[in-house]
């Protein structure tokens, strides 16, 4: 099992999922520029050997499909994402089991957070380099520039890690950096994430915030790091829980702060509450460059590092994007979670081409009128991550919400916008939309696609059409019969009906 960044890419190595590049290659607009094509394409996972300016090679797109991110979560379907989310929701939410079985369920959950405790290597990988003070200079490491409007270049993939001043919780957060110097960066998170509360506390106590990087660690690591559930579990737990073994963690050199044993690389600084400089703009995952912002500024004293290390990166735009795969990972893990929460919700789905949480589609067993208007409110209030979601849209349990020509026909035949349209106007918003009239304030609108049922209508629904069942099963055993037996139907090329997908 993978429990490292060179075991991932070995893995897809072996799995024909990584192509190494040994051209030379800038790491400013141009590799994204491959990486990006190559996204776009469903593509495998990339490795740049041979990068200008870099002693360094560089690592993207390896969780460019959803494929590679079920193997970095040591599974092999997307269908098995929901197992793990069973087991969160349990934890989540426990309730008295009622049925040995039941008993026996949690019982195995609770066997399995003892397994995920961290352990200790007192002889980390990611401390065979040790680099301190005037020697540091950050622009030895190959960071990228994606688009030709940003500031500057930047770190996306590295684990933020902070720890509580007085409680001494630690926090493990996945946000951009920007480079200002040769040893400092900036840190661009949101005011409701960990790493800025521990900064507004240790502004109080009168202190600097430690901070540590870790840089090329085990795509599970990340996935744990970036999932926004509200459990009382450290991401470390978090980590150990989704890859069934503690993760191995070492103390830095100069930081009260602990890091995964096997990064490539650890940048260890501090931040002085107060200290900021301005941050962006740069691409964004809405497809726009966001805004300038000031952000607190990291002066960095030392960099350790594994033996011949290998950086990876990634970055944020229009989807296909990593970013985005990960989101549908996790949509699959959320689904038990929120199927606990608002019982009559059978799947959901948050479409990539929504940006991955802007509009989403649940299906629900309907049982009576105004049922769906209840399970699209109830929806926003489920998880904290869904607050920013704008369009919901209810269908039934029979309709397929990950086909999209499903989903449009129960919009064209079960929709009345008179009736099944309804507008929550300003709401607490994105900032990052400007679609919004007002930044940070904006609207949602729910859909109504179900079947309707009195007093929802006030006349009789149409029968769906459905094909004899005892002439569709002779049809299916005399399939090649017909001399048809090449032909198989099930998989439907979606350009053959008009549309343009590449």
């Amino acid at each position: 099992m993978a429990r490292d960044l060179r075991g991932f890419i070995k893995r897809l190595e072996e799995r024909g999922q990584l192509r190494r590049i040994n051209t030379l290659v800038d790491s400013d607009l141009e590799i994204a520029e491959i990486s990006n094509r190559m996204l776009q394409a469903g593509g495998p996972a990339l490795l740049f050997e041979n990068v200008k300016g870099a002693s360094f090679p560089v690592a993207v797109n390896l969780m460019g499909t959803v494929e590679r991110i079920c193997w970095a979560m040591n599974m092999e379907r997307p269908e098995e994402l929901e197992d793990l989310g069973k087991k969160l929701a349990l934890l989540q939410q426990p309730k008295p089991p009622k049925k040995l079985s039941q008993v026996v369920d949690f019982g195995k959950v609770l066997f399995d957070v003892v397994k995920a405790k961290p352990g200790r290597d007192f002889f980390p990988a990611c401390q065979q380099v040790i680099v301190k003070d005037e020697e540091l200079d950050l622009n030895k490491l190959p960071l990228i520039r994606p688009y030709p409007g940003d500031a500057g270049k930047i770190i996306t993939l590295g684990l933020v890690i902070t720890k509580d001043c007085e409680t001494g919780t630690p926090n493990v957060g996945v946000y951009r950096l920007q480079l200002q110097s040769h040893n400092t960066m900036t840190v661009h998170w949101l005011s409701v994430r960990g790493g800025a509360r521990h900064l507004r506390k240790a502004a109080e106590n009168g202190k600097k915030l430690e901070i540590a990087i870790a840089l090329g660690v085990d795509p599970l690591i990340i996935m744990a790091a970036a999932t926004p559930i509200p459990v009382d579990l450290s991401e470390w737990l978090f980590a150990g829980l989704y890859g069934g073994s503690g993760v191995q963690l070492a103390k830095c050199k100069t930081l009260d702060l602990e890091v995964p044993a096997d990064s490539e690389f650890v940048l260890e600084g501090t931040i002085t509450p107060g200290e900021i400089l301005p941050d962006g703009p740069f691409g964004d995952h809405m497809g726009y460059y966001g805004g300038v912002e000031d952000s607190p500024l990291i002066r960095f004293h030392c960099m350790t590092h594994r033996k011949d290390p290998i950086y990876l990166t990634t970055f944020s735009g229009r989807p296909p994007k990593e970013e985005a795969m990960m989101a549908i990972a996790l949509n699959r893990i959320y689904t038990p979670i929120l199927r606990q929460q608002v019982s009559e919700i059978v799947d959901f789905f948050l479409p990539m081409e929504a940006l991955s949480y802007k509009a989403a589609i649940i299906s629900i067993d309907k049982a009576y009128p105004g049922q769906a208007r209840r399970a699209a409110l109830a929806f926003w209030s489920a998880l904290p991550q869904f607050t920013y979601t704008k369009f919901v849209i209810v269908v039934d349990k029979t309709i397929n919400i990950r086909d999209p020509r499903q989903v449009v026909w129960a919009l064209s035949s079960k929709v009345d916008p008179s009736r099944d349209v309804f507008i929550l106007p300003d709401t607490p918003f994105d900032t990052l939309d400007f679609a919004s009239e007002k930044i940070g304030l904006g609207g949602r609108m729910g859909i109504d696609a179900t079947t309707k049922i009195p007093p929802e209508t006030q006349h009789e629904w149409g029968e769906v059409l459905e094909s004899d069942p005892d002439v569709a099963a002779m049809v299916t055993r005399r399939w090649a019969e017909y001399g048809l037996g090449e032909l198989n139907v099930q998989e439907v090329d979606p350009n053959l009906f008009g549309y343009e997908i590449r």
